[in-house]
């Protein structure tokens, strides 16, 4: 069986597409930091779909690794080349392999900053992309100011020439640029965050102010940050997708993604020297990326939301299995129409109510395999960023807010850390021991969990808002989660179907 290098892709099994043009023509244009599932399912593959009609052979993909995870990453993709197998998993069992070329090197900052740095320094990368999570930007979760008491931060202010983290490689990268006359490059987000080129903006000038006020100044003025919206289900990829790759199509991959036929990106037209033309291979390139952004963050991740901690208390643990039950799908349309989607302005060329039609058959598709604990994960990056503006607005304007409410509290019920079962969960999130400490008083306190004015602000507050939650946590307790969701959808109990 051959390992997946430039020497074998000619002796792939023909139903792989592998990469029609010369690699070797490729030169790198775009250093992209935080090369993990979701960036080779969706702006690699973008690049890539150019490179196969011809173009962009000038935007390269240089990968920077800067967590101690990414490791792992760079030496599966430097052993095979840099190449990786994009595996499409349609509903009905299909599988679409293809082979992606457009990343060039893997470079890992850790071992080696001044590399990374001198890279982006280099004239002729002009992109310098970021999938880093929401947790990676390094803000408030209520306040959003930058953490300038990051122990990391903290060294990379001391330390320049050798620093530890994105902003640290970044803004050094730039003040050399700077130093030597050179025309920044953009600062692409592509990250789930709303206004994420905005969020950028901000906490790379908020360094580089505290490094230098003029560095600083010059970034924020000279140093385009297009805000984007990105969208494709990529889930973690398992063992048994490198065994069923390797088994049905003969090729061994270290490191393969998997991925939902689904793939959007809308994305401002805001950058300083060129951009790949991405519009030709499907991109959506606007002026205003927000009422898309509002869009996918309101419905479609905060409806992720709704149905993975419901779903795991229950005792599913992936999406699909809670996409094809129906009181789950009842209540995630009823959250979408009557609460998410009032929230949002007119978004142009979208029919709403089949985009929420389409994101339920996206959840259901089995072969996916999303789970649930990858959902629940890090929900204090999400919920403050994707439910809680739904509740305040709904708040404002008298509208709906029960659903989402019963949304925080079981979040809150999860975070206790059993299933209804009794059985153990697995709580991922940068605050866990704070989040699982108010929790475990749950039944005394109730509203410990809401009180924390770090994810919810004055939230509490609101006599509706706490009142749903309240209703909502009881019935969690004294019922369980599908009884709730009963409740919730105006049906009578009856009980497990």
């Amino acid at each position: 069986m051959p390992a997946l290098s430039n020497a074998t892709l000619t002796r792939l099994d023909p139903r792989i597409a592998v990469p029609r043009y010369d690699r070797q023509a490729l030169t790198p244009g775009i250093v992209h930091i935080g090369v993990g599932g979701f960036h080779r399912a969706h702006q690699a593959m973008y690049l890539d779909e150019l490179m196969n009609r011809g173009q962009a052979f000038d935007w390269g993909i240089v990968g920077v690794g800067v967590m101690p995870g990414d490791r792992r990453m760079q030496e599966a993709l430097s052993a095979q080349d840099h190449l990786y197998t994009l595996v499409v998993k349609h509903p009905g069992g299909e599988r679409e392999p293809r082979v992606i070329g457009a990343m060039l090197d893997y470079l890992f900052a850790p071992d080696d900053p001044e590399a990374a740095i001198e890279c982006m320094a280099d004239p002729a990368i002009r992109i310098v992309s970021l999938t880093v999570t929401e947790g990676g930007y390094n803000f408030h979760p209520v306040s959003g100011e930058f953490d300038l008491g990051n122990p990391d931060v903290r060294h990379d202010l001391d330390r320049p020439d050798a620093p530890r983290t994105t902003f640290g490689l970044v803004v050094e990268a730039l003040a050399r640029r700077r130093e030597r006359g050179l025309t920044p490059f953009t600062i692409m987000s592509c990250d789930n965050i709303q206004g994420n080129g905005e969020v950028a903006r901000r906490m790379f000038s908020a360094f580089a102010r505290a490094r230098d006020t003029e560095l600083g100044e010059w970034l924020e003025f000279e140093v385009p940050f297009p805000n984007a919206m990105v969208d494709r289900i990529t889930p973690v990829t398992q063992p048994a997708d490198i065994e069923e790759l390797a088994h049905e199509f003969g090729v061994d991959d270290a490191w393969p993604v998997v991925c939902e036929p689904f793939t959007q990106w809308v994305l401002e037209d805001r950058f300083v020297c060129g951009r790949p033309p991405l519009e030709q291979a499907g991109v959506q390139v606007v002026e205003d990326v927000e009422p898309y952004e509002l869009m996918k963050l309101r419905l479609l991740n905060a409806s992720h939301q709704a149905l993975c901690y419901f779903g795991y208390l229950a005792g599913y643990r992936y999406a699909h299995e809670v996409c094809r039950d129906p009181l789950f799908v009842d209540f995630l349309l009823g959250y979408m129409r009557h609460e998410g989607s009032p929230t949002l302005a007119p978004v142009p060329g979208v029919d709403l109510e089949q985009y929420r039609l389409t994101l339920i058959e996206r959840f259901a598709n089995p072969e996916i395999k999303d789970t649930l604990a990858r959902l629940c994960a890090e929900s204090s990056d999400r919920i403050p960023k994707w439910l809680v503006p739904v509740i305040r607005e709904q708040l404002a304007r008298g509208g709906e807010i029960h659903r989402s409410a019963a949304v925080v509290a079981s979040w809150a019920r999860y975070a206790e850390g059993t299933d209804e079962q009794g059985e153990p969960i697995t709580v991922v999130d940068r605050f866990k021991n704070e989040l699982m400490a108010l929790a475990a008083v749950n039944r005394t306190q109730p509203t410990a969990f809401i009180d924390n004015r770090e994810l919810f602000g004055d939230l509490a507050e609101h006599e509706r808002f706490r009142q749903a939650y309240l209703a909502a946590l009881e019935s969690l307790h004294e019922r369980g989660a599908r009884a709730t969701l009963e409740a919730l959808s105006g049906e009578q109990a009856q009980g497990a179907e």
